[in-house]
């Protein structure tokens, strides 16, 4: 590659920082693309000597980060420091996450990484210091705004077994059903094909479309936003010239033989895609955002408090998503 990418420290206090050490360890042995922490060498050091990780560090400007990777894990100082210990989160957490974060996506931006691989964040931990956002897919969409204008973003769980986006996400259930609407649908179809195509490489994606209630709402008989909402917006969408099907009843859309039938699942809540993802492949799914002016992926799991610092985390998923953001930024290159 020649550009790398640009790995956030996640949470200090969580399994982020012990991952990233991981998944460097064995670059070679997995032929990994070339990243890059944004974060506080000095902590990482404290981190890896805890976890007995023989890992050597550099500090190195992004644009260095690709000649250093063999032979050092490149760290990018983004001039705040980390000092939690692990499972216990402090003062110095929040703003070393939020830094990271924005540190990286800066560099995106500016062309000097290739997309941003982000590591697990501890909400409550960045509500505590005033932050304002459900979760990262919302600050993420604010970061990328442009002309005042904030990018609707789309969260995409992708694993080789499955694909599938929530249409309405970080919400309670009862919110979420209030706030589903033909629009909403239809925008986050549109979205999901754009990115599909440009940045997967599928010339035309196939969708199947979740119902909301159970058996797609069953003719009315347990529900009708099926019939009042989700299918006039697959109309809209067909009208468009999208290969779309539904509304599905949930309940049978992820079995194997079903599976084979699209390249996307797009369901009406957050459950409805996440459980089945993490069902079918929870050590290698990888959360990704569309809609954005650049390339996110995350780890589809959270900050293991429990597990920090004890070198039992399992690096497999942000393995999987350094290398699919590193296969969606050399698609994107090439359309």
């Amino acid at each position: 590659m020649a550009r790398p990418l640009a790995l956030t420290l996640g949470e200090p206090a969580g399994i982020g920082p012990d991952i990233a050490l991981a998944a460097w360890l064995r670059r070679s042995e997995l032929k990994l693309p070339a990243f890059y922490l944004a974060g506080d060498r000095d902590f990482l050091e404290r981190r890896a000597a805890l976890l007995g990780f023989d890992v050597k560090l550099k500090d190195v400007r992004a644009e260095d980060a690709v000649a250093t990777f063999p032979d050092a894990l490149p760290v990018v100082a983004t001039g705040h420091a980390a000092m939690a210990q692990p499972g216990q989160p402090d003062s110095s957490s929040a703003d070393a996450a939020i830094g990271s974060i924005r540190h990286a996506v800066c560099d995106v931006i500016a062309g000097r990484a290739a997309a941003v691989v982000t590591n697990p964040i501890a909400k409550s931990v960045l509500y505590g210091a005033g932050f304002r956002h459900p979760g990262h897919t919302e600050f993420l969409a604010e970061l990328a705004a442009r002309d005042g204008k904030t990018p609707q973003p789309v969260m995409l769980l992708w694993s080789p077994a499955l694909a599938a986006v929530p249409v309405t996400i970080h919400l309670s259930l009862r919110d979420a059903i209030a706030q589903l609407s033909g629009q909403l649908i239809v925008s986050t179809a549109r979205i999901v094909v754009a990115d599909l195509q440009r940045r997967f490489g599928i010339a035309r994606p196939r969708l199947a479309i979740s119902g909301l209630n159970p058996h797609a709402g069953e003719y009315g008989s347990l529900g009708i936003e099926e019939q009042t909402i989700i299918a006039p917006a697959l109309e809209t969408l067909r009208g468009d010239g999208f290969d779309v099907r539904g509304p599905l009843s949930a309940d049978t859309m992820f079995h194997e033989a079903a599976r084979r039938t699209y390249d996307c699942a797009i369901c009406m809540v957050h459950d409805q895609a996440l459980i089945p993802v993490k069902t079918l492949a929870f050590d290698d799914a990888v959360n990704v955002t569309l809609g954005l002016t650049f390339i996110r992926t995350s780890p589809d799991h959270g900050t293991a408090f429990d597990i920090a610092g004890t070198g039992r985390a399992n690096p497999s998923s942000l393995i999987a998503a350094l290398r699919l953001a590193a296969r969606m930024a050399a698609t994107a290159q090439m359309a």
